[in-house]
């Protein structure tokens, strides 16, 4: 596959010294030809996945349970009017 390896620096934006061009295009060309090699494996047979390992979801069933959080929080809370946080007034009118 044929790049320019300026077009590349361009669309990432990223300023590159004559050094670095050279580097990048013999690396990039290296990536692009192990994905060119890949590209002729026969994968017909092969099912598709979403992840290495088979895995499934664990779910646990819903349980409703008394909470205090609110009250924990407002603990910490400088300034508290019932259940809110009571902070100054920034909006003027």
């Amino acid at each position: 596959m044929e790049f320019k390896i300026e077009k590349v620096a361009e669309l990432a934006r990223l300023s590159l010294k004559t050094e670095e061009k050279k580097k990048l295009e013999k690396d990039l060309g290296a990536v692009l030809d192990h994905v060119k090699k890949l590209d002729k494996l026969d994968t017909s047979k092969v099912e598709p996945t979403s992840h290495v390992l088979d895995m499934e979801n664990v779910f646990r069933a819903d349980e409703v349970k008394a909470s205090n959080a609110a009250e924990k929080a407002l603990e910490h809370a400088p300034h508290a009017d019932g259940r809110f946080f009571k902070v100054p007034k920034i909006v003027q009118r």
